[in-house]
């Protein structure tokens, strides 16, 4: 690259693996997060996790995502966040009302599922879930180990 970086020192995203496995997403959206300038360099280097958060909405109709732990940045002195603090999201009026219905008729969960970098800013991907039962769960693993079974063996065939 022209300044010097590799393709490793770039920042990657944040995923929260348990997502797909504990629930079935539904409609997806991209959500814009408030970070304070230490909580920034902190998901720089990769130091935020995703997995236990959820989305909630407060008195005033905001969505606020609540449990998502950023830690501390290691130089930030005074002025350093706390980790667990609950965090604004910015999203359209049409996209909260449709997030806030799904919440409130069918029971549903809004969780993130990966914090990622667009175009220098920090964006959330969030959607609306429903909790798998443990049948269902087992179903997409021998569903998983079936697909990585014949993908074995189609390569061997081809060889």
């Amino acid at each position: 690259m022209a300044n010097g970086k590799r393709a490793s020192d770039l920042p990657r995203e944040i995923r929260n693996k348990k997502a797909a496995h504990d629930f079935s997403i539904g409609d997806k959206f991209e959500a814009g997060i408030v970070l304070c300038g230490t909580e920034v360099k902190a998901i720089r280097q990769g130091h935020a996790q995703i997995s236990d958060a959820f989305v909630r909405f407060s008195r005033e109709g905001e969505a606020v995502l609540f449990n998502a732990n950023i830690a501390e940045y290691n130089f930030g002195n005074v002025e350093n966040h706390q980790a667990t603090q609950p965090r604004k999201l910015l999203l359209h009026k049409s996209q909260l009302k449709k997030l806030k219905s799904a919440i409130e008729m069918d029971g549903l969960a809004v969780l993130p599922l990966r914090m990622f970098f667009s175009h220098g800013l920090i964006k959330v991907e969030i959607a609306i879930c429903r909790g798998k039962k443990l049948f269902d769960k087992r179903e997409a693993l021998k569903k998983r180990t079936e697909l990585r079974e014949t993908e074995r063996a189609l390569a061997r065939f081809r060889r």
